[in-house]
């Protein structure tokens, strides 16, 4: 039995027709690998016997579909690539919460009841540095002298007390550095404690955030230490 060209191309354009109607109704108009396949037997099932395809035409298709394959994979492997990293976050998350972290800021909640361990980072050797302290309303209560120190991290405490030697209360206190370089007087970073009240997942890979208190919401990339 002979099937006519004409035949053929009416079915095949039939198959096409009705793929097309189908994949309107979709989200997407991407071709995915089974609908790929579907079609590719449909047009092997109804080429004309006379007039096969051509073998240069039929690899091509298959290289297209190899293609679409691959990326089917890509976008799997990625899938679970990213599920991995936010498994590996909220772990990470759950390991921080209630410890200690230093962060470059200049605020930090103080128990007073202690003694408060912080640094600065000097970029060249000053003649003298200090640390201002001042209370949450913006009040210095007192000034920790540190002298002349060499370029690098410089560790400083405060034990709590204003100038008079009274004790101050618990709260949030402001640390404000400074080195003196000849006549000219400059501001330093500083790095202080900080607990982690709660973590924040990174939402599509982005970073994890810290909810420190006294602070505020700090990306996990700009903590220096993790203490216990």
């Amino acid at each position: 039995m002979s099937v006519s060209s004409a035949s053929t191309s009416n079915t095949t354009q039939s198959v096409l027709d009705q793929y097309s109607r189908t994949t309107e109704t979709k989200k997407s108009n991407e071709l995915g690998k089974n609908e790929f396949l579907e079609l590719l037997v449909a047009q092997l099932n109804n080429q004309d016997p006379l007039a096969p395809q051509e073998n240069g035409e039929f690899i091509a298709q298959l290289a297209q579909f190899s293609q679409v394959e691959g990326i089917e994979k890509l976008n799997t492997s990625m899938g679970s690539l990213l599920s991995g990293y936010q498994s590996s976050q909220a772990l990470q998350a759950s390991s921080l919460v209630g410890r200690k972290v230093i962060v470059p800021t200049d605020k930090a909640v103080v128990d007073t009841s202690e003694t408060f361990k912080a640094s600065a980072t000097l970029p060249v050797s000053s003649s003298n540095v200090w640390v201002n302290v001042y209370d949450s309303n913006g009040s210095l209560v007192n000034r920790v002298n540190l002298g002349q120190q060499s370029a690098g991290s410089v560790s400083f405490m405060w034990d709590g007390k204003d100038s008079n030697g009274n004790l101050m209360q618990p709260g949030t206190y402001k640390f404000e550095a400074q080195a003196q370089y000849g006549d000219e007087t400059k501001g330093l970073y500083t790095l202080l404690p900080a607990n982690v009240d709660s973590v924040t997942l990174g939402q599509n890979g982005g970073e994890l955030m810290l909810n420190l208190a006294g602070i505020g919401s700090v990306g996990l990339s700009k903590v220096q230490v993790i203490g216990q």
